[in-house]
């Protein structure tokens, strides 16, 4: 499985649910879809889904989960980006290039008001709960490996410096005043 495959396993999830906007709906829809795979292609897209949470580990972007989500612990990243992913590739390249475009979004624009948080933790639990599924075992130790980038210097300030932050994006700052 490689990037593209995986990819089209969450647009095929996002297809077959009733509401493509509730993770949880993809996430579910997701494993399923790829329990049916073999087992090796499930092994493969537990190192694709960590290589797209490497390349979203982006300082730019926990700014912007920060504003959406209240506050964004380490964990909260993770299940942020989950809730990223689990949005699609087009939203996914999308806002890691410019994590100010998620004040465009729908779900982003109608969760602002009452402060609801964006995350998906069982996101990162796809391949896991697909390889049970389809062998009655976990996924193999040493099956995938993460290697996160270093955080962008320019960015090493508190999130909680709102002046900053709404400097580097007016948008999510506009949304979330």
């Amino acid at each position: 499985m490689d990037t593209t495959d995986f990819w089209n396993l969450i647009d095929d999830a996002r297809a077959q649910v009733a509401d493509p906007e509730d993770a949880e709906a993809v996430v579910e829809r997701a494993s399923a879809l790829l329990a049916a795979r073999p087992p090796d292609e499930i092994v493969a897209a537990q190192q694709r889904l960590w290589d797209l949470m490497a390349a979203s580990y982006r300082a730019p972007l926990w700014a912007a989960a920060y504003t959406i989500n209240g506050g964004c612990s380490d964990d909260g990243f993770d299940y942020f980006r989950g809730w990223l992913i689990a949005q699609g590739r087009e939203v996914f390249e999308r806002v890691v290039a410019d994590p100010d475009t998620l004040a465009e979004l729908p779900v982003i624009r109608a969760a602002a008001p009452e402060g609801l948080e964006m995350e998906c933790e069982r996101t990162l639990g796809i391949a896991w709960d697909a390889h049970r599924a389809a062998t009655g075992a976990d996924l193999p130790g040493g099956s995938f490996t993460i290697e996160y980038p270093d955080l962008d210097p320019e960015w090493n300030f508190s999130f909680d410096d709102a002046e900053r932050v709404a400097m580097r994006l007016p948008k999510l700052d506009a949304l979330y005043a």
